[in-house]
Formats: structure tokens, C-alpha cells, sequence
């Protein structure tokens, strides 16, 4: 039985900036680890653990195949509005304007935008985020 949860870990080609990405985003620089064909970048958001592992394969050139089955990972902001705008000078745009998922009044605005590597991220308006579960039938 799992304990804790420890890392999302991702593959990155430019590991510069891919950390300024995710620095803009409210997350900090923990640590290397260093292997023979491959480094680690950890990073964290304040108070928290180092919840994010930028693999650098050595030597990897190409672009890596996302594959069918990673959709995203979330993360909540205070403003929605304000993120975005931080993230433009580094040319970041969601793919759509802020909405509600599903047209459901109830639930935060919400976006989608890519980091440097092409892995979705969902900003969560609020700064603040309860899985919202309908009721049980």
C-alpha cells in the first residue's frame, strides 16, 4: 500500500527551459542527481516536497514521443488571469481561454497550457482545490 507520493517525473530537452517554466509557475529548484548517460532536476513548490523530477537523457536530441496515455497534471493558482500573463514572455499560451469544464458554473476556471517538452498542465483558478465528486446515485 502506497505511503506517500513522492514525484512526477518528465523528460525534458532543454533543461533551462524547462525550469524557467516551471519557476514561473511558483515551483523552485531543490537538486541534482547525477548518473552516467542521464541527470535529474528536482524542484518543488514552497512548503511542499520535491514533487517534480526533470529527467535530462544525455544526448537526446529528438523531441520526445508524449505517447497517448499522459493527459496532465493540475495545479492551482491564485488568478488565472495573472499566471497567463506571466507566462506570455516566455511564450506560453493556453490552448483556450480560461473556462469552466464541462460549462458547469460550480467548478473553478480552468486552462490548459504545454510546457517547453509539449506535457499539458491545468491551471485551477483559486489557489485552493477539492476534487469535485458528483453524488452517488
Amino acid at each position: 500500500m502506497p505511503k506517500q507520493y513522492v514525484h512526477t517525473c518528465v523528460r525534458v530537452l532543454d533543461p533551462e527551459a524547462s525550469q524557467r517554466f516551471y519557476e514561473a509557475l511558483g515551483f523552485e529548484p531543490r537538486g541534482r542527481l547525477n548518473f552516467e548517460t542521464a541527470y535529474n532536476l528536482y524542484m518543488g513548490l514552497p512548503g511542499g516536497g520535491d514533487v517534480l523530477e526533470l529527467t535530462v537523457n544525455l544526448g537526446q536530441e529528438e523531441p520526445y514521443d508524449l505517447g497517448t496515455g499522459y493527459n496532465h497534471m493540475a495545479l492551482t493558482v491564485d488568478d488565472i488571469n495573472a499566471t497567463l500573463a506571466s507566462l506570455e514572455p516566455l511564450g506560453v499560451q493556453p490552448e483556450k481561454p480560461p473556462f469552466h469544464p464541462g460549462g458547469r458554473e460550480d467548478l473553478p476556471l480552468i486552462a490548459f497550457i504545454a510546457d517547453p517538452d509539449g506535457y499539458r498542465i491545468e491551471l485551477i483558478d483559486g489557489g485552493r482545490f477539492d476534487t469535485p465528486q458528483d453524488p452517488a446515485p
